[in-house]
């Protein structure tokens, strides 16, 4: 491991990992050992990538909050110490062919995988726009650094600390129109994603989301992560967020159900009938 930092509410870690680094696309994670030898935290813990950079051969940096024992212990690690790192993992953000308008829409912490996104689409001669929002000042990730490469940065709050008063679907209908937004590209807790595509849809954009589901094994093998997601085919499959994600189309993914297996999804009780909507 390179580095340890806090920033504001959260914690990022930069770590020299060749191999992950060169092999990384936007939207691809990590799964990370925690606790050390011995330890009784047996399942491993996903991290998007927030940044690659060739430094010492290649480093990624993943950004994270202390939500239990596992986070707190890597919060803990300082230099030099040793990460046991797979990645990378998953499906990335599929990319336009042609120069568009894109929004990035980053609740909290989950601002931090958008930033290789608009690293890559303005390669693309796409224009960026963020917006970011998080329940207090301290909690919207990454406001500097989205000022200074999009067109323009949007910031919410839900207690009116920074930005505008309220959360990032508040902000977005005016931020598609203002800035005729193609396409938008989300990542943060499940309501935001639901909201923001409903959002999207109701502009008829399309919209690509990252979903932060707790994935255990990070491989596909555990089936922890499971959600249902409606195929081409029109037929709804549970399918893994690690695996066949993190990143879906938003209209998708059937985030009312998320938690549940739907009657009419394929392979369940209820028969695995088709579903329309």
């Amino acid at each position: 491991m390179l580095t340890t930092r806090r920033v504001d509410a959260y914690h990022a870690l930069t770590v020299v990992a060749p191999g992950i680094a060169e092999r990384h696309r936007p939207g691809h994670f990590v799964s990370v050992a925690v606790g050390g030898p011995g330890t009784s935290m047996i399942t491993r813990r996903a991290f998007t990538v927030h940044d690659v950079k060739p430094d010492y051969g290649g480093t990624v940096e993943l950004v994270f909050t202390v939500r239990g024992p596992g986070t707190a212990w890597l919060a803990e690690r300082r230099a030099r110490d040793t990460l046991n790192l797979v990645g990378p993992l998953g499906r990335p953000f599929p990319l336009p062919r042609d120069p568009v308008h894109c929004v990035l829409v980053g609740d909290e912490y989950g601002a931090a995988v958008l930033f290789p996104v608009a690293d890559a689409l303005m390669e693309r001669g796409c224009r960026v726009d963020f917006l970011l929002g998080g329940a207090s000042a301290d909690r919207v990730f990454g406001a500097m650094r989205a000022r200074r490469m999009a067109a323009t940065t949007t910031l919410t709050t839900e207690d009116g600390s920074l930005g505008l008063r309220g959360k990032v679907t508040d902000a977005l209908p005016s931020v598609i129109a203002d800035t005729r937004a193609d396409a938008v590209y989300a990542c943060g807790p499940m309501d935001t994603l639901r909201a923001v595509t409903a959002v999207a849809m109701e502009f008829d954009i399309p919209v690509q989301v990252a979903v932060e589901e707790s994935m255990a094994c990070g491989i596909g093998v555990c089936m922890t992560c499971v959600l249902p997601v409606i195929g081409d085919d029109g037929v709804t499959r549970m399918v893994r967020a690690c695996a066949d994600g993190p990143v879906f189309r938003g209209e998708r993914v059937r985030f009312e159900d998320v938690g549940t297996i739907p009657f009419d999804a394929l392979g369940a009780p209820g028969g695995g009938a088709r579903h329309a909507g």
